[in-house]
C-alpha cells in the first residue's frame, strides 16, 4: 500500500535521497581519514580509555565488536562497543569515531538531560514503530472516516509512531552534543593536534546528516499517517 501510494512517496522519498547521501558521505569520509594516521599514534581503543580516563569516567568498559561502523555505547551496561577498524585502527577516522562514543560515555556520567530523557523512552520508542502498521491497519478499515474500531486503531498507531519521532528529536542533539564533546577532548587530552581536527569534523559531520535523514525520515512518516487520517476524517 505504501509503495503505490503517491502521497506517501512525497513524504518518503527526500528523506530517503537525503539518508541514502549521507550514508555515501560517511562511508566517503571514513575511507578518507581511515588512510591518514593520527600522529600520536593511538588506536581507537587507546583514544577512548583516555579520553574516559581524563574525564574522570572509570566504570565503561571499551569492547571490540562485529561489523563496520557499529560503534555505539551501551548506557545500560556500560560499554563502549568499537568495530574492528576502529578499535584497532590508528587514524583520524578511528580516534574521532572512538571520540564521538566517549562523548556519549561522558554524557552518561555527568547527567546530560538529553540523554536521560532518550534512555526514557527507548523502550516506548522501540515499540512506536508498530504503530505505521496498526494505523495503516485502520486506514484500510475506514479510519476516522467510519469511526468505531477502525478510528481507534489510527489514533493508537499515530500516538505509537509519535514516540518514535519524539526519541528522534531527543537523539538529535545527544549526538550533536557527542561529536561536539569529541572535537574539544581529542585535543584537550592530546590524541589529535588541532591541525588534524579538520578531517576528523569531516567524519562526524557526515555522521551527524544520517542522525538527520532518520529524524525527516520518521516526521515524513509521521505526517503521512496524519494527512491520511485528516483526508478520510473529512469524507464523513
Amino acid at each position: 500500500m505504501f509503495a503505490f501510494d503517491p502521497l506517501y512517496l512525497l513524504f518518503a522519498i527526500p528523506p530517503l535521497l537525503l539518508g541514502l547521501w549521507a550514508q555515501h558521505r560517511v562511508k566517503a569520509a571514513y575511507m578518507a581519514t581511515d588512510n591518514v594516521p593520527v600522529r600520536s599514534g593511538v588506536s581507537g581503543a587507546e583514544a577512548a580509555a583516555r579520553l574516559l580516563m581524563q574525564y574522570g569516567v572509570r566504570d565503561v568498559r571499551i569492547t571490540e565488536v562485529p561489523g563496520v561502523l557499529t560503534d555505539h555505547y551501551d548506557p545500560r551496561n556500560k560499554v563502549l562497543g568499537l568495530s574492528a577498524g576502529v578499535f584497532r585502527g590508528r587514524s583520524l577516522a578511528a580516534v574521532g569515531i572512538a571520540a564521538h562514543e566517549a562523548g556519549h560515555a561522558v554524557q552518561h556520567a555527568t547527567g546530560y538531560l538529553p540523554l536521560k530523557l532518550r534512555n526514557g523512552i527507548v523502550g516506548l520508542a522501540a515499540v512506536g514503530n508498530i504503530g505505521i502498521y496498526i494505523a495503516m491497519a485502520g486506514l484500510m478499515l475506514g479510519g476516522l472516516a467510519k469511526g468505531g474500531f477502525g478510528g481507534w486503531l489510527v489514533l493508537a498507531g499515530v500516538g505509537l509512531f509519535a514516540m518514535v519521532v519524539l526519541f528522534q528529536l531527543i537523539n538529535l542533539p545527544v549526538e550533536f552534543d557527542a561529536s561536539a564533546r569529541a572535537k574539544a577532548m581529542l585535543v584537550d587530552a592530546g590524541v589529535a593536534r588541532p591541525e588534524e581536527m579538520p578531517q576528523v569534523r569531516s567524519v562526524l559531520s557526515a555522521a551527524a546528516l544520517t542522525y538527520v535523514a532518520a529524524t525527516l525520515s520518521a516526521i515524513g512518516m509521521l505526517l503521512y499517517l496524519l494527512v491520511r487520517a485528516m483526508g478520510q476524517s473529512q469524507q464523513r
